[in-house]
């Protein structure tokens, strides 16, 4: 089992590299993905996290989620065939978190190389987001 510490990772590159790990057949924890950052202008980034919030319906969706793991989550399924059985096995091995939970708490945490380096000076935690679109965690 890997362990991975998503504080200052970009979410897109922690992603991707996420997803061939668990299509290799590593099984997979990321711990705080509050911290994860996305980037972009912070106004283009509340606008587009609240219109796919609001897209769909109550009944058939999309249904995009409001909690920073979720989001991440929801991130890296993008990445995987998960309407396959290969993808949806591969997703099985997945677990996102906020914080560090007692159970991964003494293993030791991984750093995606190349993953943490930010190009920019415009971008927004997964937090930070969550909180704006009323999430809880």
């Amino acid at each position: 089992m890997v362990v991975i510490d998503a504080t200052g990772h970009v979410i897109g590159r922690l992603s991707s590299a996420v997803a061939k790990r668990l299509l290799n057949g590593e099984d997979v924890v990321i711990v705080n993905a509050e911290k994860s950052l996305i980037t972009g202008r912070r106004g283009w980034l509340l606008d587009e996290f609240r219109a796919r919030r609001e897209r769909g319906s109550q009944r058939k969706g999309p249904f995009y989620p409001r909690r920073p793991d979720r989001i991440l989550w929801r991130s890296i399924r993008g990445m995987v065939p998960y309407q396959q059985p290969r993808g949806r096995e591969a997703m099985k091995r997945l677990r996102v978190y906020v914080s560090v939970p007692a159970a991964v708490k003494d293993q030791p945490l991984e750093r995606v190389p190349g993953a943490d380096r930010v190009r920019t000076i415009r971008y927004m935690t997964l937090g930070e987001i969550s909180e704006r679109l009323g999430g809880s965690f």
